[in-house]
């Protein structure tokens, strides 16, 4: 085993080896920054995902009509009061409200800008809540008869969000073209889209867009989460007996918040797995590196491990320095790496957070830091073990004779 005195000789021979021992550190070192900086930003995606599936997804369905557009943009397709009542019928459903939605033009003083316009029932607001994972930061909610006011998301009320000078309660805005009145304000949801819907009952939406009534862009339901399965066949086959279609042939879509998640999730899984193993690459690529720079030293050192073995070294000591040395050379890189990507990750989701988009933000673990410092160390000493067993068994009095 490696003593104090073989310890305080490899580290004198990694100091007088400068040069050498950085760019060996720094070819690990970019694999560790690598790895540390998609893990954590793959961990906080993955938490995001995980918080809205515990908030909103467990008792919702959504029902969605088919169309080739985006909700909002393309009004083609649309579900009916009668699509509600048949989806309130079915069994394991406790609530059904449809909702409007549209691209919709805002304007304060001389600035325009475009954005989603959301509409819900007063009566079902808190289903609404639950499912988009908001609630009132300020003001009130809307309420039945509500027309020529607005509830507002959350960037509204923050300067050089969606305008130069952010708004506030009893504020007016103009939406297609008709002067509504703010009277409150939504939570920060985390994402620049969904913080900048503005939201107005499904009553006056409809005084709005005259033709639209019963017309919605999608419904949400409330249903027994224990049988999501079997509610959603229950829903498929009511909507197809309602609206006169064949099995295979539906114009609508019907699915649980957790299944959505799940896609998210499964898709996520995909990208932070090729992310990866491209890093992992790059460490092998370290690897052969640092194994490259034991043969070097293993070589230029042939002399010293003839002297250390005459004067009484074994083998295994011989073996352990120069594991010793690989692996240090992986720690110190493995140390390096975590705090260059913590900085490289924080001040990322700091910028990102500021624009608003904080569910991208990194989130960080105890595991995540001590798992990149072992696997550095690691792969330094692994790399070293080929060169490390053969400078043991060099023989003493060949190793003398080197030249």
């Amino acid at each position: 085993m490696i003593n104090k005195e073989l310890i305080k000789y490899s580290l004198k021979h990694i100091v007088h080896r400068k040069a050498r021992s950085f760019l060996t550190i720094f070819s690990i070192f970019v694999g560790i920054v690598t790895i540390f900086i998609f893990v954590s930003f793959g961990q906080g995606l993955f938490d995001y995902v995980n918080d809205l599936q515990s908030s909103s997804g467990a008792d919702k369905i959504r029902i969605i009509p088919k169309g080739i557009g985006a909700p909002g943009l393309d009004t083609t397709f649309s579900l009916t009061e009668d699509d509600i009542e048949s989806i309130e019928k079915t069994a394991g459903v406790y609530e059904a409200t449809g909702m409007y939605s549209r691209a919709a033009e805002v304007v304060k003083g001389r600035t325009k800008r475009f954005v989603f316009l959301v509409t819900y029932n007063p009566d079902d607001s808190g289903l609404i809540k639950e499912v988009f994972t908001i609630d009132i930061d300020s003001g009130r909610d809307l309420r039945n008869g509500d027309d020529g006011k607005v509830l507002l998301g959350h960037n509204y009320k923050v300067e050089n969000k969606i305008f130069l000078e952010a708004l506030t309660l009893n504020d007016n805005i103009e939406v297609q073209g008709q002067r509504l009145k703010i009277i409150g304000f939504f939570d920060e949801v985390g994402n620049p889209q969904d913080d900048s819907n503005i939201y107005i009952t499904n009553n006056y939406f409809e005084k709005l867009y005259p033709g639209s009534s019963g017309k919605y862009n999608q419904i949400i339901a409330r249903v027994d989460a224990r049988n999501i399965p079997q509610i959603i066949d229950r829903i498929e086959d009511n909507l197809r007996k309602s609206r006169g279609l064949d099995e295979g042939k539906e114009d609508f879509f019907v699915a649980s918040f957790e299944e959505l998640l799940e896609q998210i999730t499964s898709a996520l899984d995909y990208i932070v797995y090729f992310v990866l193993f491209i890093a992992l690459i790059s460490v092998l690529v370290s690897a052969v590196n640092t194994a490259n720079t034991t043969i070097t030293s293993v070589l230029e050192r042939i002399k010293e491990i003839g002297v250390m073995k005459a004067i009484g070294a074994k083998n295994s000591e011989v073996f352990a320095i120069f594991v010793f040395e690989s692996g240090f050379l992986g720690f110190v890189a493995g140390v390096l790496g975590i705090i260059f990507g913590f900085l490289i990750t924080y001040a990322t989701g700091a910028f990102l957070d500021a624009s608003g988009w904080g569910f991208l933000s990194p989130h960080y673990s105890l595991e995540l830091f001590l798992g990149c410092i072992l696997f550095a160390a690691l792969t330094g000493a692994v790399s070293g073990i080929i060169p490390a067993w053969r400078s043991s068994k060099i023989r003493p009095v060949r190793a003398l004779r080197y030249e």
